[in-house]
């Protein structure tokens, strides 16, 4: 029997990386997109622990950079799931930069993220509930409500505004010009 609910710190994952010359950019700081890619790594797996089904991100809500990291750090990242809907989990994580010869640590970068569980016919499927238990957990549990309906909302934005973007290659901006025209 499968269970109704589940603690946060059943889906929790961790990981600690180190920062090599390819992962920085110009600024010599961690590359935004290879931050992005960790970051959707762990909080996939965070969400594959708590449904133990496959899952698919259904959205990326928020990234915020909050402190810049840097070749002498080394990066963790902390993710589990805040919230669930039916099938939808909210997964947050949570990067925390250590100075290797200073030993300071920062929070560089929080995140929210949204997975979907499927079932064998890659069909939504239902997910346990979420129970909080520590004072972190708890404030990110208490404020998901209102993060899935700003959630609902801009999706039901970006399909409107959907409906406006061509789909012409660039090259082809006289036909629609000629289409708007006639």
């Amino acid at each position: 029997m499968e269970k109704k609910f589940k603690y946060c710190k059943e889906s929790r994952v961790m990981r600690t990386s180190r920062i090599f010359p390819n992962d920085v950019n110009n600024h010599n700081t961690l590359f935004g997109g290879r931050l992005m890619s960790d970051i959707d790594q762990v909080a996939s797996i965070s969400a594959a622990k708590h449904s133990r089904r496959d899952c698919v991100t259904a959205s990326t809500d928020s990234v915020d950079f909050l402190n810049p990291i840097r070749p002498t750090d080394s990066v963790y990242f902390e993710s589990y799931v805040t919230w669930t809907g039916t099938s939808s989990m909210e997964v947050f994580v949570k990067v925390i930069s250590e100075n290797l010869k200073t030993g300071e640590r920062k929070v560089s970068a929080t995140a929210l993220l949204t997975f979907v569980a499927l079932d064998e016919n890659n069909r939504p499927c239902a997910v346990p509930q979420v129970v909080p238990e520590t004072v972190e957990e708890s404030k990110l549990h208490e404020t998901a409500p209102e993060r899935a309906r700003i959630r609902a909302d801009r999706k039901k934005e970006s399909k409107a505004l959907a409906t406006f973007i061509s789909m012409n290659d660039p090259w082809d901006y006289r036909l629609e010009l000629m289409e708007n025209y006639f």
